[in-house]
């Protein structure tokens, strides 16, 4: 046991390449077996396994009341930051637990998922470390795997890849609340959307998602506990970002990423992290990456505990999976339903707001709550909805979303059709006023 205890310590400020990362894992594994579990989600195209290690008082399964985080890096595989700053979490998280209240606490009440690395192909190919740019950003096929998720604006032409097939998956079969993933090469929170139209505000250069007040204060969490990104310099003098915080459509607009399609598809809020002005930087500067990531990497994990949660139950106190459950006047395009415990969990900033509870074919379930800031407690407000008439036996329709672009209907009948409505009216009174 010594002697696994001691494999698992020694991790140093290196490069982990997949044999040692994979070594790594099992050994934290093998040290801690109650406090973790170690998995892979699917292989890449080349054969490589896609690890995920999960921590928490619950490592194995899902506990009712208990919110799923993740945490993925490495996407782009010449972005390399992340993928080392991850495994230095772990280490700081199994090593604290116990011993640190906090750390303790967060553990026995979130469900804390880490993959290092999604694209281990990109990051093997990258032979020659550069700051800006090297072929292992792909995968092996040559695929971004931030431009391949299906895009809720526009159809998505990009062939689906494994490692994307493997996420799309993963985030199916568990409950995420609230994610990140790590990137490089600028310094800065980037928050959804990264796609849009004139719907969210995308002729105002900002695609603003209903949730856009929630995003803007999980990205300060993030760059306000971080060494120096909430100074919102950037990497160069071109480039600034106030608070160390951006939208990613008003950065620049992306296709078929990764954050919008969880938080479309997944009900996950997700956020994308750049840690780093050069993607790939030598080995003596990832000591002091870690230091100025530590305390921002557990804050956030903290706001997966905002809001409120719950369960919705039928006759006889039973589950009610696929409820629609959503908070009046902010609804989603793909609205978010329970789980099959019936559980459901939002995001919300401390205030009033009203919670609509819909099972199809019966009355919805309106519920005032007094949301206060319930991250220090580990625990968001718990609102339970009951609905005794809903008999045992019925059980809510899956309505899976379409992988089809969700805004095109809104598109038609929103802003970007007024114009030629105003225009056709203009012309009548200017043809009646010429007669």
């Amino acid at each position: 046991i010594l002697c696994l205890v001691s494999a698992a310590a020694a991790l140093d400020f290196k490069y982990h390449h997949t044999e040692e990362l994979e070594e790594y894992l099992r050994g934290i594994h093998a040290a801690y077996p109650s406090l973790t579990h170690l998995h892979s989600i699917g292989r890449s195209v080349e054969g490589r396994d896609l690890w995920v290690l999960v921590l928490g008082r619950f490592p194995t399964h899902h506990k009712i009341g208990i919110p799923e985080f993740k945490y993925v890096a490495n996407m782009h595989g010449d972005e390399t930051v992340g993928r080392e700053i991850l495994l230095h979490l772990i280490d700081f998280l199994v090593t604290s637990y116990g011993r640190d209240p906090v750390i303790t606490r967060l553990l026995n009440n979130t469900r804390v998922h880490i993959m290092p690395t999604m694209n281990p192909d990109g990051f093997e190919a990258t032979k020659v470390p550069d700051c800006y740019y090297s072929r292992g950003r792909y995968n092996r096929n040559g695929e971004d795997l931030n431009r391949n998720f299906p895009d809720a604006f526009e159809n998505n032409s990009a062939n689906i890849q494994p490692e994307t097939q493997a996420v799309m998956d993963w985030i199916k079969n568990e409950t995420f609340v609230l994610s990140a993933n790590l990137h490089g090469g600028a310094l800065v929170a980037s928050y959804t959307f990264d796609n849009g139209n004139p719907v969210t505000g995308s002729l105002k250069g900002y695609s603003q998602s209903p949730d856009d007040d929630v995003f803007i204060h999980l990205a300060k969490t993030y760059s306000s506990n971080h060494a120096s990104m909430y100074k919102g310099t950037g990497c160069d003098n071109r480039q600034t970002f106030p608070g160390g915080i951006t939208n990613g459509y008003s950065w620049y607009q992306l296709e078929g990423g990764m954050q919008d399609y969880n938080y479309v598809w997944g009900q996950c809020f997700e956020i994308t992290l750049e840690l780093s002005c050069c993607k790939y930087p030598p080995e003596d500067q990832l000591e002091k990456f870690w230091r100025d990531n530590k305390v921002a990497l557990i804050e956030y994990i903290k706001q997966v505990h905002l809001g409120v949660k719950g369960q919705v139950t039928g006759k006889n106190g039973n589950p009610i999976p696929n409820a629609i459950v959503e908070v009046k006047g902010r609804p989603h395009v793909c609205p978010y339903r329970t789980n099959e415990q019936g559980e459901y969990f939002l995001l919300l900033l401390p205030g009033t707001y009203v919670i609509n509870a819909t099972v199809p074919g019966f009355k919805s379930m309106l519920k005032t709550v007094e949301i206060p800031d319930n991250t220090g407690n580990f625990s968001a407000l718990k609102q339970d909805f009951s609905f005794p008439e809903v008999s045992d036996k019925i059980r809510s329709r899956v309505a899976s979303c379409p992988k089809i672009p969700l805004y095109q209907e809104l598109t038609r009948a929103s802003a970007a059709v007024k114009p030629t409505v105003h225009i056709l009216v203009l012309m009548t009174v200017i043809l009646v006023i010429f007669k």
